[in-house]
């Protein structure tokens, strides 16, 4: 990216008024995210060890594990190693970085939830074409296609907010480099960049929460279609899962980009539980009602307690 700047690092000033709680957040934090990894790890064997869950909606629940993993490995080592007691400094490069992995992963996740919405419209509504229409090619085309947009679009953030000169202060009042945070500190006029960054960064989850809430407004027609009682309940316990994971994850982008007048101590609370407690909890929202994936996890859990005395 063509940048003047002479901004070599830049200073993570953390999140606001958390003065002398650094080891109380490091502990709630380490314990967040290595919770958050134990987690995706274990629902990635699960899925992967048993045949039976070698459906699209797992395939595609395999790949919101992955992305569960990495987002929040996206800010929290840093996050982690400044509470400890080191260093908040970041590299310019690990500032560019922090900010495209984060884009990156969070509108990946963003198009995998609208994917995941079309397989189960497919599933409730076309249950006898299901298997046709979700073919393995059109699960990795899907697959592949989510990460495809969400590189185009976190480039085009990050070459948005990196085109500025930074030539002055450095420090970020956040604890992560993020587009609000990284304008404020640019030697130039971001009044239209913050406009265009604006339009961009709502209109991406706008669109994608239209085509869910399309998706299950169908799914909902053709559930209550459904004249067994059991039948219904089944299909929306089905459903139930991914309405939450929807909600925790698309609430935060409303709150922090769209707000007409940012908060900092809110934007911060709102990204942490975004960051830490969305991935922590997608593998509990997937498996606690799911009997198939609690059998597979428990089956997991059992090899791995009980292989090392064979």
């Amino acid at each position: 990216m063509g940048n003047a700047s002479v901004v070599t690092k830049f200073i993570l000033l953390g999140i606001p008024y958390t003065e002398d709680l650094e080891t109380t957040l490091f502990v709630l934090f380490l314990g967040c995210y290595v919770f958050t990894l134990m987690g995706n790890l274990l629902l990635l064997l699960a899925i992967v060890s048993s045949t039976r869950l070698h459906t699209p909606m797992y395939f595609f629940l395999c790949q919101l594990s992955v992305c569960d993993i990495f987002f929040p490995s996206v800010s929290s080592p840093k996050m982690l190693f400044y509470l400890s007691g080191n260093s908040r400094a970041i590299f310019y490069a690990g500032c560019v970085s922090q900010l495209f992995f984060y884009h990156f992963l969070g509108c990946t996740e963003c198009f995998l939830y609208t994917v995941m919405a079309y397989d189960r419209f497919v599933a409730i509504c076309y249950p006898l074409r299901y298997t046709v229409i979700m073919s393995h090619r059109v699960c990795a085309i899907l697959a592949v296609g989510t990460s495809f947009f969400g590189c185009i679009q976190a480039t085009f953030l990050t070459t948005l907010t990196f085109q500025l000169p930074y030539c002055g202060p450095n420090e970020v009042d956040y604890f992560f480099c993020d587009i609000p945070v990284m304008l404020k500190l640019a030697c130039a006029d971001t009044s239209a960049l913050e406009r265009v960054g604006f339009v961009s960064v709502g209109l991406m989850p706008l669109s994608c929460f239209l085509l869910i809430l399309t998706s299950y407004s169908r799914i909902v027609c053709s559930i209550l279609q459904i004249r067994s009682t059991e039948g219904r309940r089944r299909a929306f316990s089905t459903c139930s899962a991914h309405l939450t994971a929807i909600l925790l994850s698309f609430m935060p982008v409303v709150l922090i980009y769209l707000q007409p007048t940012p908060n900092p101590w809110l934007n911060a609370t709102v990204q942490v539980l975004n960051n830490l407690v969305t991935p922590m909890l997608n593998p509990l929202i997937y498996s606690l009602r799911n009997k198939e994936v609690k059998y597979s996890l428990r089956k997991v859990l059992w090899q791995v307690a009980f292989l090392p005395e064979q």
